[in-house]
């Protein structure tokens, strides 16, 4: 997936932290571990890596900082745990889609599941796919490189579904590792700016995503039409056209 590069500056972010339930850590963590993963999680996405302190992740879980060390060496070791169980999650969200990805499947049906899947976990955990994205070049070289890995295991998925759909003679692309680059990149993307409360649904944009890439594709997909008709897929406000 994406490569290391200097952090971008963001807009402040307050993020909604009941899309993390008790079951997004796994059972491997005890309470007070998860209360430190959880105040972690607000804290990066909303003043950055840089700028929080363990006294503020200690706060904001109700701990004293040094219980943070009782269970994590050290900020940087929260962040990391942070970033591989969200591509863990993530992974996770492609694999039903992925497993159905077989010779005998439909590859516009299995490539457009796998980008509505990427879109509506990142729509669904905006804060720890913000922190994936945008805090990677925090880590110390050894974990960037454990993290590069997961994200190779993703990118994959994503090249043997279009691959597929070439050989078929469904899909047409020059070059396969950037137009699968660029399906990624849109999809995570949508960290930097959606927000649930805000005037598109997470379904919309995984519909409109998965249209886009099938587009790029070379695909046809008439269904793009319907979608741009049928307002069950817009917010609850009206999307308001504006100017850059």
């Amino acid at each position: 997936m994406a490569g290391r590069q200097a952090r971008p500056r963001l807009r402040p972010f307050a993020p909604l932290l009941d899309e993390i339930d008790t079951q997004f850590w796994g059972s491997d963590y005890p309470p007070v571990a998860v209360s430190l993963l959880t105040s972690a999680v607000a804290c990066f996405a909303k003043r950055g890596f840089d700028a929080t302190t363990t006294r503020d992740i200690g706060i904001g879980a109700g701990l004293s900082t040094a219980a943070l060390y009782v269970h994590f060496s050290s900020k940087e070791d929260l962040l990391f745990t942070i970033m591989s169980i969200g591509h863990e999650r993530a992974l996770d969200a492609l694999m039903p889609a992925a497993l159905l990805d077989g010779d005998g499947g439909d590859p516009v049906v299995a490539l457009s599941d796998l980008v509505k899947r990427l879109v509506t976990w990142h729509t669904h955990h905006t804060a720890v796919g913000r922190i994936c994205q945008y805090e990677v070049s925090a880590l110390t070289p050894e974990r960037y490189g454990q993290i590069t890995v997961m994200r190779n295991r993703i990118t994959d998925v994503f090249r043997h579904a279009m691959t597929r759909g070439i050989a078929a003679g469904v899909f047409d692309a020059d070059d396969v590792n950037q137009v699968v680059r660029v399906i990624i990149y849109m999809a995570i993307d949508v960290v930097r700016w959606y927000r649930a409360d805000g005037p598109l649904s997470s379904e919309y944009l995984a519909d409109l995503y998965a249209n886009l890439a099938l587009r790029m594709l070379g695909a046809a997909q008439p269904a793009l039409r319907e979608l741009n008709r049928d307002p069950a897929h817009l917010g609850s406000r009206r999307v308001r056209r504006r100017r850059c």
